[in-house]
């Protein structure tokens, strides 16, 4: 099976990929220096340059590297051993060796509904993980799409740029829960100040406060759209690459109708987690997207990867 222009279309989508991932740092260096602008101070832009990267830098760093271990204990996940389950280690080992890429791990949840997704960022942790519901309930070729489709995540450096992009969502979401700890009890002690020129202070630092929420505000909403963008785009590719390594569509597209009817790892409430899955759980509400909740979806309808697939 061949399709025309994949290989185009791969390179559009990570190029494109790469500038947005770009985007993430310059997003978060305009908030802070939108802070400063409102602050009446942007020659000090200069001054917290420095401390803004180092920061950010520090924390990129930690949780880039640490997201192996954070996934494998958010979805409670077990590794698995060929001697464990030789047909999904075979499966998984076979459409390795048509592809030409190195045998990732192989981790299974306790599931009894269906779902999957890949992780890792590098050869040394990349990894496919399955609910064993998905497992007993799909047949070798509609389990071979599935696995297909996480393989071509790992191939197309789809689970590196999403982990990347999780990692900044995150450094925006906790700037923001800070700030609006520090308006909280900047509120409070304003409120207990009998002095005028303590209630005139408290009320400036509340006033920057708010301004810095606005800002960051502002950032988080276009790492978001940036983020789920990514996903999207990268579902699509997922699906052609899956059909085309395990060579059955329709067995990809049968899969997807099972999974959308009973997804599992709902139980997880984590979303940055959730965005891996082949099906979103919660995006399965039976409701028609309109563009707004489309903007912020991480996964396009189920129903159109379906016939996507029907077409080849």
């Amino acid at each position: 099976m061949r399709y025309v222009g994949m290989h185009s279309l791969m390179q559009r989508n990570n190029t494109l990929s790469v500038l947005l991932l770009l985007g993430f740092p310059a997003i978060i260096l305009g908030a802070v220096y939108l802070f400063m602008v409102f602050a009446g101070d942007t020659s000090g832009f200069v001054k917290v340059l420095p401390w803004v990267i180092g920061i950010v830098a520090i924390w990129f760093t930690i949780a880039y590297f640490s997201n192996t271990s954070m996934i494998k204990h958010a979805v409670q996940a077990e590794p698995l051993l060929r001697r464990d389950n030789p047909r999904v280690y075979n499966i998984v080992e076979n459409l390795t060796m048509a592809c030409g890429m190195p045998m990732p791990k192989i981790n299974i949840v306790e599931d009894p509904q269906l779902n999957a997704f890949a992780s890792g960022i590098n050869d040394n942790t990349y990894t496919v993980t399955l609910t064993t519901g998905i497992i007993d309930r799909l047949d070798d070729d509609e389990l071979a799409g599935v696995v297909g489709h996480e393989l071509t995540h790992i191939r197309n450096n789809d689970t590196r740029l999403l982990i990347t992009s999780i990692v900044f969502v995150g450094i925006i979401s906790t700037a923001m829960t800070l700030i609006v700890r520090g308006m909280w009890h900047a509120a409070l002690s304003g409120g207990g100040r009998s002095s005028k020129g303590g209630k005139e202070k408290a009320g400036g630092i509340l006033i920057m406060l708010v301004i810095a929420l606005v800002c960051a505000a502002i950032a988080y909403l276009f790492v978001l759209l940036t983020r789920f963008a990514i996903s999207r785009k990268r579902e699509y590719m997922a699906d052609a690459g899956g059909a085309e390594l395990c060579g059955n569509p329709m067995a990809l597209a049968s899969a997807l109708r099972k999974i959308s009817g009973d997804p599992g790892l709902a139980n997880v409430n984590r979303d940055d987690i959730a965005q891996m899955y082949i099906c979103h759980p919660q995006a399965l509400n039976g409701k028609k997207k309109n563009f707004l909740s489309s903007l912020f979806s991480t996964h396009p309808s189920i129903e159109t990867r379906i016939q996507l697939l029907e077409q080849y």
